[in-house]
């Protein structure tokens, strides 16, 4: 295990990136998305005073939209990437000054990345083969990984990666990061290629041993569903900065910024800007918004602000409904059911703002149906629209 630490880490390019650069360890990636570096005015932006530390056998899943900086920061972990600002520790001691084979990095991609030519025995053993380490230890921890590993790994040994299904080979590729005892584990997107049935399952096996073996983990994906399951805390990145670190139920219920708000969740919370103060209400058109004492104290008038609404907050209707909340009359543009939580998700239009809420299964819906929309005041997020800053 390993404690990881970013301090004031950046990372600038001034020219375009040659092709390899976008691509995580020089590893080439199929899917349509990349996670490629910022242009700005002063050249192309990949990691912007990044802060942070990894606790002794924590797991700490990155999340953003492509191009936030994600397989940079795995790149600058792993000490393949050096050209930045900035440290980068393993339990206090900066990476660059420690060779490649003292680092004990185990690496899981979304390719998969076996040596084609072996079979799974021969992708397990390859790392001590090259330490020169006894056939009698190699054998011992194959066979000690193969247990960890669960039923059936052991008749994926004698096979090469080309008789594999996608989830076999992703399992050998797990196991040949384990088998070398690995101070800190990296994973890039490992499960981006594999069914949802087999998604889910690798999805436990992961978390399984990583939890017993309380590995040092950092781990990217876009998948949030993947990020609730597996971390102790979840990184939000955002054009090169990390924008908020936390528990997902924190990150959902203190969102610090818009950016969060608007991004985290499998239903992102409504954010309705072009409101600004007056006096002790948001003004949004015809609407007016009571503001909170606490947020009350921290604007001033004329001030643009940001209404931020949970789905969760937004009850609709197709008739009146009570009197407790706000309300928003608009059209119905879309509209999905939920059939495990008994709901609809219905996406509205009112007047230049598009926000989405929830209604009983049962409630019979079509497109430009007129609906009453509740929202709940005491769910309601501020936020300075000019900063982003919630209030």
């Amino acid at each position: 295990m390993a404690r990881i630490q970013f301090h004031d880490v950046s990372l600038r390019y001034s020219s375009s990136l040659p092709q390899p650069v976008n691509r995580i360890f020089e590893v080439k990636k199929d899917r349509v998305q990349e996670d490629l570096p910022v242009k700005t005015a002063a050249g192309i932006r990949a990691l912007d005073q990044v802060n942070l530390t990894i606790p002794n056998g924590q797991i700490y899943v990155v999340v953003g939209p492509s191009g936030c900086g994600k397989s940079t920061l795995l790149r600058v972990a792993a000490g393949i990437e050096k050209n930045y600002n900035g440290q980068v520790l393993y339990d206090g001691e900066d990476v660059r000054s420690i060779p490649p084979g003292d680092r004990y990095i185990g690496m899981v991609f979304q390719n998969y990345a076996l040596y084609p030519n072996f079979n799974g025995e021969g992708n397990l053993s390859f790392f001590f083969k090259m330490h020169k380490i006894a056939d009698e230890e190699t054998r011992e921890r194959i066979r000690y990984t193969s247990e960890l590993m669960g039923i059936g790994f052991n008749e994926l040994l004698p096979r090469k990666p080309g008789t594999l299904s996608g989830g076999e080979r992703q399992r050998v590729a797990i196991a040949r990061a384990i088998v070398r005892a690995p101070r800190l584990f990296l994973f890039d997107e490992p499960l981006s290629n594999l069914d949802a049935k087999l998604r889910v399952q690798t999805r436990s096996e992961i978390k399984r041993l990583l939890h017993r073996f309380g590995i040092t983990s950092l781990y990217v994906t876009h998948d949030q569903v993947e990020a609730v399951a597996l971390a102790d805390q979840i990184v939000v990145m955002h054009e090169g900065r990390i924008e908020q670190v936390g528990t997902y139920e924190q990150l959902m219920e203190h969102p610090v910024n818009m950016f969060v708000a608007g991004f985290l969740g499998l239903s992102p919370m409504n954010l309705l800007s072009g409101g600004v103060i007056s006096g002790s209400k948001l003004v949004l058109d015809d609407t007016l918004i009571p503001l909170p004492k606490l947020v009350f104290s921290l604007v001033n008038n004329g001030q643009p602000v940001t209404l931020g609404m949970p789905q969760e907050a937004v009850s609709v209707s197709a008739g009146s409904i009570s009197k407790n909340g706000i309300q928003l009359r608009g059209e119905v543009e879309a509209f999905e059911a939920d059939y495990v939580h008994r709901t609809q998700t219905v996406h509205i239009r009112t007047g230049r703002w598009l926000y989405s809420g929830h209604c009983p299964l049962n409630m019979k819906l079509w497109i430009g149906q007129w609906v009453q929309a509740e929202i709940d005041p005491e769910h309601l997020y501020f936020f300075d629209t000019t900063s982003g800053l919630r209030l």
